[in-house]
């Protein structure tokens, strides 16, 4: 029996050329570069609107007032809420009333705007969890409707009730570098 040694190729090669196909593939579908540019946003939304007043808030236990400013693809949010029940440290609550302050980015799909930022001290500086009231993240979902040119009625997928926003400030957006 004359037995011969035949060269056969290690299929490591052929694996690790294949994995490094897929990789590329997927990052060259999957990953993409931060822009270096703000985005415009929404030109209607460009602006400082105002909430008022809530329907029947003297009825209500707890409620909020808004405060919202738009520029570019930004967002800065001033939430005033006012309080009967306290079910906190009056230190933090201040008699029933207290002022919480977000900042971000949104996008806005269809009639869906989509608020993504974190929490923030009075300066929007982000807030550290030393603080009172919520830190961290913040992420909202309304659904916008277009009462007028200057009314923007906002829908809080998660709150019952809704924000009815007049402007008060028109601006234009003027992308700045990131």
């Amino acid at each position: 029996m004359d037995m011969q040694k035949t060269f056969r190729p290690s299929p490591l090669p052929f694996y690790l050329s294949a994995l490094g196909f897929l990789l590329s593939a997927f990052c060259l579908t999957a990953c993409e570069f931060n822009p270096a540019m703000q985005t415009p946003g929404e030109s209607y939304l460009q602006g400082e609107w105002q909430q008022d007043s809530v329907t029947k808030e003297r009825a209500l236990l707890s409620y909020s007032l808004y405060h919202l400013k738009f520029n570019c693809d930004s967002f800065y949010v001033t939430i005033n809420t006012f309080s009967k029940v306290n079910t906190g440290a009056d230190t933090c609550m201040s008699k029933g009333h207290w002022t919480e302050y977000c900042k971000g980015t949104y996008d806005e799909k269809q009639d869906t705007l989509h608020l993504k930022g974190q929490f923030c001290n009075a300066d929007f500086t982000l807030k550290d969890d030393k603080g009172c009231f919520r830190f961290g993240d913040y992420e909202e979902f309304f659904k916008v409707t277009r009462t007028s040119d200057s009314v923007v009625r906002f829908a809080s997928l998660t709150n019952v009730i809704p924000i009815k926003a007049h402007l008060i400030k028109r601006t234009s957006c003027h992308p700045k570098p990131i």
